[in-house]
């Protein structure tokens, strides 16, 4: 038996026919080092389902189990897991997809290294590396953060980050030199590619010797020599000139360079990052970028989404920088309108925009109090009413697209929300007749609000109550 210091919790559930040999395949895990405990709702961490059919049922499990951490769905059927049902599998929520055999010591070692990989990156992801740095709970952003942050920690694969600009590329940047494991590891050093001017991009990015051309009194160490042991992060590396995309390309494949006016090889290995809100598979079709470095630089790639793909992370994002801005205790807090107009914003500019208008705001606050309607500058209110179906619907439902949501789900789940926020409506006015003038705002019966109501009650202690009609 494995010694119990080291066992790797996960949750188990199993969603099989019959059959399935479910206390076989437990008792295999447990013996391998893992332990296995029930599936319960809310439970965190990464877990193992298990299943013989991708089947209605098992996909309704996936769903459930899903929002509690990543999901290793294994397959128990004779036939193993066909391609296709992988990729749906992997649509649906999971994170990996494996056939069981007779529960070898591969399949046990497999499932292992998985929960152990997994579980690290749920505890790097509460660290405060990520929690202080890169804010953020929605499904949609942790899924990439998550990716981010497996790929920093266990490779040393050089990183291409894409997105919009203000979605946080630079400080998934300085994520990955934090979680980048070489013993040796120096600060981030960062290029912006923008500012690089042609007469002395050589001097940047190789150092160059005294003397080497006006004005360099003295030598002077470039980028790769800064970076060796370390990250070189190149921003907005779409705008690298033609020939420095070559000499850079050397420098990745064969770690050498010369300083500007010198004949020394110097070498230097570094962990590349790069990030750019072009499309450089285009800029390569127009003879913009070079293939080559390109397939160089994106070992790892990874695509930040804009603000309005994670609106659920508007007004965490804005109560810390709030929190960065006004620092001490007690701290104001927005009020509801204030809270309101935040999220009804667009963002071009994303997260960076968010926080010009949160530093915006706070400069006119004034005391400890709730931070009102008046604290927000006068060009940044609203012109007038927001369109509600835009405001409230739009950006929720093309989060909920980007997950694989079904529109049965989103059917119910917008169902029975407006359902209950009109019967709270009218129950907090006091008058009698509420549920008539509930049905009459949502123009439904009465009694179709009625068995509304019983199921869901009696779903809240666990019965399963009567269907509506």
């Amino acid at each position: 038996m494995p010694d119990e210091s080291v066992r790797a919790p996960f949750w188990f559930r199993a969603v099989t026919g019959p059959g399935a040999h479910v206390s076989g395949v437990r008792s295999a895990l447990a013996a391998g080092g893992l332990d296995p405990r029930p599936w319960e709702p809310g439970v965190p961490g990464p877990g193992v389902l298990l299943y013989t059919a991708l089947d209605g049922e098992a996909r309704a499990a996936l769903r459930e189990v899903r929002h509690g951490g990543r999901v290793l769905a294994l397959c128990l059927a004779r036939e193993g897991v066909r391609p296709a049902e992988a990729w749906a599998l992997l649509r649906n929520g999971a994170q990996d997809v494996m056939a069981w055999g007779e529960g070898r010591d591969a399949d046990v070692a497999a499932v292992l290294s998985r929960m152990v990989r997994w579980r690290r990156v749920e505890e790097l992801m509460d660290s405060s590396a990520v929690r202080d740095n890169l804010v953020g709970g929605s499904t949609v952003w942790r899924s990439v953060l998550e990716d981010v942050v497996e790929t920093a920690y266990f490779t040393d694969n050089p990183v291409l980050l894409t997105g919009e600009t203000g979605t946080g590329k630079e400080l998934a940047a300085r994520l990955v030199n934090a979680l980048d494991q070489r013993s040796a590891r120096t600060p981030l050093v960062l290029v912006d590619c923008t500012t690089i001017t042609p007469t002395l991009a050589g001097s940047e990015f190789f150092g160059h010797e005294k003397g080497s051309f006006t004005g360099a009194l003295s030598a002077r160490d470039g980028a790769f020599a800064l970076a060796d042991q370390g990250t070189l992060f190149l921003d907005e590396v779409g705008e690298l000139p033609p020939d420095l995309q070559a000499e850079l390309l050397r420098v990745i494949q064969e770690g050498t360079y010369k300083r500007v006016g010198g004949n020394t090889w110097l070498s230097t290995r570094f962990r590349l990052v790069c990030a750019t809100n072009q499309d450089l598979e285009e800029c390569i079709r127009r003879g913009r970028f070079r293939g080559d470095l390109f397939y160089r630089i994106a070992a790892s790639r990874f695509h930040l989404p804009p603000l309005r793909e994670r609106p659920d992370d508007i007004l965490p994002l804005a109560d810390h920088f709030l929190e960065q801005l006004i620092p001490g205790h007690p701290r104001p807090h927005f009020d509801p309108a204030v809270r309101e107009m935040l999220v009804g914003l667009r963002y071009p500019g994303n997260v960076r925009e968010l926080r010009q208008l949160v530093a915006r705001i706070a400069a006119r606050h004034a005391g400890t109090g709730a931070i009102t309607a008046g604290a927000v500058p006068p060009s940044e209110r609203p012109r007038q009413d927001p369109d509600p179906v835009d405001r409230s619907l739009t950006a929720p439902l093309r989060l909920a697209a980007v997950q694989g949501v079904t529109l049965a789900e989103v059917t119910e789940a917008t169902r029975n929300e407006m359902i209950a926020l009109v019967i709270a409506d009218e129950t907090e006015r006091g008058r009698p007749g509420r549920l008539r003038r509930a049905a009459d705002r949502l123009g439904v019966s009465v009694r179709t609000l009625q068995m509304w109501q019983r199921s869901h009650s009696a779903q809240a202690v666990g019965g399963t109550g009567p269907r509506e009609p």
